[in-house]
């Protein structure tokens, strides 16, 4: 009996190895990756995890483990990519510093390891896998694009004398201004945004910079003077983020994976957005941040643009324990594309259009993804729900890389939508449920969080410290970002919001601002928000403002504001034109406790 049970054992085990794998672990040091050399790891990196993946199977379990130091990513030797990023710009091919495509659980645990780029790079990429997780890793580049400055001497109508700081690489370019520059790289700044010096608020009421270096001269102690740059809100003292609006690589880039993990990742800086995800199903975020290196750290920026951005993704959105600090846009940003109806075939039959030039090239739609359509003027819905049959590129013979679709549908397509109008095309099947709770947001610009998704979305227990901007916005735009689009479940509860509208960006008309984009507000019938009582609730936060506007709504059903507890200061001058705390347009079957 017991020789039995043993060989039942034995086959049960044997069967399990099979059935699930192995647990393979590859410390990359015996590899020759090790840390603090300043050598180029680039090629070596990527080669090493080739040679690595001949030996695996699907089933296999597989750590990738690094030692703790500093690695040293260089664009030479660099993996040449097309990628097609949403909400970037599409210049290709990219620099990748370390390419991860066609995983199957694995992880890649950096065991606090400093991952540092140089040049113009998109330091990470995780590909067409699935059951992955990034961990425990700080991602930085030698020298930022963004030129961070110190202004010494504020002359009023006679200009500025500032002073860059020492990662900061500068000259006078042969037009007379300044012009910064690294590995392959150079840029001529002229917009930015000013940091108060002690408490590294976006400084009152200045909102985006834009700065004259024309004529600038070298003053040859280390600053210049630039006598067109007139701000006599600049005292000195004052810290300016000096930059372009060029997006070219986010730090982390997701496309095509099923269940990611991204845990205790520190992301310091990236040219575009801290993460992009797009067309990816079920993230977790726990305790990954876009922020500075301490309380101590020289830098008062992070990203050029939003920290986290997902993009036409399903399944569930986690993020939680983060802290989002000094980016040049939102800490969080979910929405799907709309795309524009260009020609009406037949009845069955659309061509349509990516219409923002940041977000075009990647997959849209499949066979069987559930659709609806949208008029712009007034941003309501038109005819059924549909869904694709087919779905190939028009302007060209692949996907990746159109901009237009022709799209079969499977019911008739409603005899209103037509080129002749503005309509546009909206995927139900790539939306995902979020939950944001546990972060922490600050001194950032433009805004806080934007959730753009039909399924159900949580923020609770969130502290909004400073945001600049708006702290949370519901939008919906099928007419300059072409964003979608309503949200039909909402709960913002238990977060606190300090000090946030302290300047002005799109879309700040309140601390809370529920603003889709709609041209024509006096002709819409329908809502665009909510769908029925209660579906949009706001309830026990706590509000320290210096001003008045809590809470802006425009086009919504359903909406309950209670229980929420304001709490005024004297911190800064009131300046905001909304001297309502709950300013509503076209809103109904409301709850309103003011």
């Amino acid at each position: 009996m017991k020789k039995t049970k043993l060989l039942l054992f034995a086959i049960v085990s044997l069967l399990s190895l099979t059935s699930y794998g192995k647990h393979k672990i590859f410390n990359l040091e015996d590899y020759g990756i090790v840390p603090n050399t300043k050598e180029n790891i680039t090629l070596k990196l990527n080669s090493t995890l080739e040679e690595i993946k001949k030996d695996l199977t699907e089933k296999d379990k597989v750590t990738l483990q690094f030692a703790p130091g500093s690695y040293h990513f260089y664009p030479e030797e660099s993996l040449s990519k097309t990628y097609y990023i949403s909400n970037h710009d599409q210049d290709n091919p990219k620099k990748v510093g370390l390419a991860l495509e066609h995983w199957h659980n694995l992880t890649v645990d950096g065991g606090g390891a400093n991952f540092i780029f140089h040049g113009t790079m998109l330091p990470i990429s995780l590909l067409y896998s699935e059951n992955c997780k990034l961990k425990n890793f700080t991602l930085d580049f030698e020298n930022p694009h963004i030129a961070q400055v110190i202004i010494e001497s504020n002359k009023g109508e006679e200009g500025i004398v500032f002073r860059p700081s020492k990662e900061v690489s500068c000259r006078i370019a042969d037009n007379g201004k300044l012009e910064t520059y690294g590995d392959d790289w150079v840029m001529q700044p002229f917009t930015g945004i000013a940091f108060d010096p002690i408490t590294r608020h976006i400084l009152y009421n200045t909102s985006d910079l834009y700065m004259d270096t024309s004529d600038i001269t070298d003053l040859e102690d280390g600053s210049f003077y630039a006598p067109k740059w007139i701000d006599k809100r600049l005292v000195d003292g004052t810290v300016v983020a000096m930059r372009t609006w060029y997006r070219p690589a986010p730090g982390l880039f997701l496309s095509h994976n099923i269940n990611t993990q991204l845990v205790n990742i520190k992301v310091h800086y990236a040219q575009g957005m801290g993460l992009l995800a797009q067309m990816c199903e079920n993230i977790t975020l726990d305790e990954f941040s876009v922020c500075l290196k301490g309380d101590h750290d020289s830098r008062y920026f992070t990203t050029q643009a939003d920290a986290t951005h997902f993009s036409s993704c399903k399944g569930k959105i986690i993020s939680k324990n983060g802290l989002y600090e000094g980016m040049m846009d939102d800490a969080i940003n979910i929405h799907g594309t709309y795309l524009k109806v260009v020609k009406r075939v037949d009845d069955h039959t659309l061509i349509t259009k990516y219409m923002h030039p940041q977000a075009w090239g990647f997959e849209w739609g499949r066979v069987l993804d559930k659709v609806q359509f949208v008029r712009s003027e007034t941003m309501e819905l038109v005819g059924e729900e549909n869904s694709i049959t087919s779905i190939t590129a028009y302007d060209q013979d692949e996907i990746e890389g159109a901009k237009e679709f022709m799209i079969r549908f499977k019911n008739s397509i409603n005899k209103q939508i037509h080129e002749g109008e503005g309509y546009g095309i909206e995927n139900l099947t790539w939306t995902p449920q979020v939950i944001f709770s546990q972060n922490t947001i600050r001194n950032n610009r433009a805004r806080g969080a934007l959730f753009s998704t039909p399924q159900k979305t949580i923020v609770e227990n969130n502290l909004f410290d400073h945001t600049s901007g708006t702290a949370i916005l519901l939008c919906g735009d099928c007419n300059g970002w072409y964003e979608t689009g309503a949200c039909r479940e909402v709960i913002i509860r238990k977060n606190h919001f300090i000090n946030a509208l302290t300047n002005m960006f799109q879309f700040t008309n309140a601390i809370i601002s529920i603003y889709p984009e709609i041209p024509n507000l006096e002709k819409q019938t329908k809502y665009f928000h909510g769908g029925g009582y209660g579906v949009i609730r706001i309830e026990d936060n706590i509000f320290e403002t210096f001003d008045e506007p809590l809470l802006y709504a425009k086009s919504v059903e359903g909406l309950v504001f209670k229980n929420n507890r304001v709490i005024k200061n004297t911190d800064f001058t009131p300046f905001h034109w909304n001297k309502q705390r709950v300013f509503l347009e076209r809103v109904s079957n409301a709850e309103i406790e003011d």
